[in-house]
């Protein structure tokens, strides 16, 4: 009886210490900002922009209301935009980053839909452009479609290029061009499959070397 109690109670024990390592692992995710991030992929003959995120606006300048059909990108210049065409934005200067991601010209989307947001560093200073009436940390989801593109007719180098302001992890925006690096979320989600499986392996054993 007393091999049965102590057995029942380390299952227990190890149980419970799994959940508080998945809390304690996951709850600092779970309080992190998630920066914007434009991701730009190849799907059949259509180039296809699809952005989301959030914005932190501390440190930048607000210059003023924009109508702008915000679809598209001008890479000699930096200028990438997703979204509804034709929303009034609000411009705010004083991002830093590259100058470029590319040496195509202006190439409006064939479509946009959600919220628009664009990131334009030849004007000067830099401008990022978000919904008017933006409040800092609203997440932000869009998405545009180029047909028959690819990123060689669109005039983009493949690569990851952030702009910033400030130091929090949600002062940027990033497009990330035609690239294989899996998303955030889905290392997020490996990891926590891994622990779980790591977990249940443990447990099976255990309950395996109990039971003879």
């Amino acid at each position: 009886m007393k091999h049965l109690f102590r057995g029942s109670w380390s299952r227990i024990a190890s149980t419970s210490a799994a959940l508080i390592a998945v809390i304690a692992l996951l709850a600092p995710c779970a309080a992190q900002a998630t920066p914007y991030v434009v991701k730009l992929t190849q799907q059949g003959s259509n180039v296809v922009a699809a952005g989301s995120g959030e914005f932190n606006l501390t440190g930048l300048t607000y210059f003023r209301a924009v109508p702008l059909g915000i679809a598209g990108v001008l890479p000699a210049d930096g200028y990438v935009g997703t979204g509804l065409e034709g929303s009034i934005l609000s411009a705010y200067q004083g991002v830093s980053g590259p100058a470029s991601f590319g040496s195509g010209g202006r190439t409006y989307a064939s479509t946009g839909t959600g919220d628009g947001a664009a990131l334009n560093p030849s004007w000067y200073p830099s401008t990022l452009f978000v919904p008017q009436g933006y409040v800092s940390g609203t997440a932000l989801a869009s998405n545009s479609v180029w047909n028959d593109a690819s990123a060689a007719s669109l005039g983009i180098t493949p690569g990851i290029y952030t702009w910033t302001w400030g130091t929090a992890t949600d002062q940027s925006f990033t497009l990330d061009a035609f690239t294989a690096v899996p998303e955030p979320a889905a290392i997020g989600m490996f990891g926590f499959g891994l622990l779980l499986l790591g977990g249940c392996l443990v447990l099976r054993r255990r309950q395996a070397g109990g039971v003879r």
